[in-house]
């Protein structure tokens, strides 16, 4: 046996796709803990891989909380859209997209969070976005506004601001957690009047 046979250990671990691995590890782990408490080591022995592997794919752990907020940025844009989808469009969609904006706050705290400190999410007034829950956003208000005669950035601008503003204060205690009260408050009926 040559010497670079030996040196191959007898079993050794590959993983298809390690990074969506440590990604779908982050996210769950996520579901328990602040973002501030995740350890790039915690995520790599998740997964299963030497602390070093993680390295390959995140040379930081700001660069793997920039992953985790951009998957669930993913996340978020999806459950806005399939919301819309689900209420038929137009208004009531565009006031699904804020409901479910809230209850995935409410379900992915921590995520939640993650995402909006570490967001490199276009401001919404640039006209430039950058994600899919901007650009979904942004294309609902002008939808909206075209149907109210309004500003679309406006619009835009008050939607988030109303849904991130009702997410943060049931997240902190401030306003309870209730169904009936997020589809009242983000009713974008009375938005862009």
């Amino acid at each position: 046996m040559s010497t670079s046979e030996s040196a191959i250990p007898a079993k050794s671990y590959h993983h298809g796709d390690l990074r969506a691995a440590l990604i779908e590890a982050g996210l769950a782990l996520l579901e328990a803990r602040a973002a501030d408490d995740l350890g790039l080591r915690e995520v790599a022995r998740a997964v299963g891989v030497s602390p070093t592997a993680i390295y390959r794919h995140f040379p930081d752990k700001r660069a793997l909380m920039a992953a985790l907020a951009a998957e669930g940025l993913a996340r978020l844009a999806a459950a806005q859209r399939a919301a819309s989808e689900a209420a038929g469009g137009g208004v009531a969609g565009f006031s699904a997209t804020g409901a479910a904006y809230v209850r995935f706050a409410l379900a992915n705290p921590a995520l939640f969070r993650l995402i909006f400190a570490n967001s490199a999410t276009a401001d919404l007034l640039d006209g430039k976005p950058e994600d899919d829950a901007m650009a979904f956003l942004r294309a609902n208000a002008a939808a909206l506004a075209e149907g109210v005669g309004g500003d679309a950035q406006v619009v835009a601008l008050q939607a988030w601001a109303i849904a991130h503003g009702l997410a943060m204060l049931m997240l902190d205690g401030q306003v309870p957690v209730d169904d009936a009260l997020i589809d009242r408050v983000v009713d974008a009926g009375v938005i862009g009047k």
